[in-house]
């Protein structure tokens, strides 16, 4: 057993299924400038880096420039925020595993490299009787992660040390941020990412299922 007075969760792919609300966004956007769509196993690959990001990936090959970019921005934004919750639910366990973990006392964070307002509505909509320490998403000026400056920001937030600190995430960007921070961190499996991918990382824990996580503190 491990002592951990803080758990940071990255939120799409970890604590909530988000793909499909995305990748419908992101065809919006692709649709009304006219290029080609994704398929929902194709945005799989492509989240997890920020929005800039995802729509650099789904644009096709000789369009990834950042004119276009800028063109399907605004229309992946207008149809994320009216869409963001459709099919979006809390992966099976999850619930209960963070309502055990506040009864526990353990303070809970959501790190995450989604938009702040999208991240803050999400965990406020799916887990309103949750209180985090903080909820972090993407913000003009701060870097996303792996970059550590938003894990950092919460260990402040929640006045506790790296040695008392668990990261959840489900994909490589997350097993960077948690080694970039010097935290744990548990490799979450039911996300967008393969197992033997996360495996190559070498996390601290692995798991298949939410209720370990509470066994791991």
């Amino acid at each position: 057993m491990n002592v951990a007075g803080l758990v940071i969760f990255d939120l799409d792919g970890t604590l909530l299924d988000t793909i499909e609300d995305l990748a419908a966004a992101a065809n919006a956007a692709l649709k009304e400038k006219g290029f080609p769509v994704r398929t929902r196993q194709e945005c799989r690959s492509f989240v997890g880096n920020g929005v800039n990001k995802l729509l650099e990936r789904v644009l096709p090959e000789g369009a990834k420039t950042e004119r276009h970019i800028a063109e399907i921005r605004p229309a992946f934004f207008a149809y994320y925020d009216k869409h963001l919750a459709d099919v979006t639910r809390p992966y099976p366990g999850i619930e209960a595993l963070l309502e055990r973990l506040q009864q526990r006392g353990i303070k809970l964070a959501v790190a995450s490299n989604k938009y702040q307002s999208a991240t803050e509505r999400l965990v406020k909509y799916f887990f309103p009787n949750i209180s985090f320490t903080a909820v972090l998403g993407q913000r003009e000026g701060i870097a996303v992660k792996p970059d550590p400056t938003i894990v950092q920001e919460i260990m402040w937030a929640a006045g506790e040390k790296a040695e008392n600190v668990l990261y959840v995430g489900d994909s490589d960007v997350d097993m960077q941020t948690a080694k970039n921070a010097g935290v744990r961190v548990c490799a979450v499996t039911w996300g967008f990412r393969s197992k033997e991918q996360l495996e190559s990382y070498r996390p601290d824990f692995i798991t298949d299922n939410p209720a370990e996580i509470s066994a791991m503190i």
